[in-house]
């Protein structure tokens, strides 16, 4: 069964850190593409961050040098820490995997909200 499980959103403070996780199975997570995208309510989802099989990353302007995207292929899993946080970055954030000629596989979404 492909299956995309996030975890670790929550409420953080205006400043707070976080730590994303998504764990695939039924992949073959070492030649996907991993990415991260929120959205927030009224708007589109947009790309977050993402990663490719050999490890190089991607950011959008709006997070560079506050989050991190990694992965591990040993567990599967992918990750996002999350940096310097601002009521902004408040949205569903999804996991999305991706190899080319295939379908986009998305995880159910985690909520991440910053107070001011």
């Amino acid at each position: 069964q492909v299956q995309l499980v996030e975890s670790g959103g929550g409420l953080v403070q205006t400043g707070g850190s976080l730590r994303l996780s998504c764990a695939a199975s039924g992949i073959i997570f070492s030649i996907s593409t991993m990415g991260w995208y929120r959205q927030a309510p009224g708007k589109q989802r947009e790309l977050v961050a993402d990663i490719t099989s050999g490890g190089s990353t991607n950011y959008a302007d709006s997070v560079k040098g506050r989050f991190t995207i990694s992965r591990d292929n040993a567990k599967n899993t992918v990750y996002l820490q999350m940096n310097s946080l601002k009521p902004e970055d408040t949205a569903v954030y999804y996991c999305e995997s991706y190899i080319s000629g295939f379908p986009h596989i998305w995880g159910q979404g985690t909520q991440v909200t910053v107070s001011s």
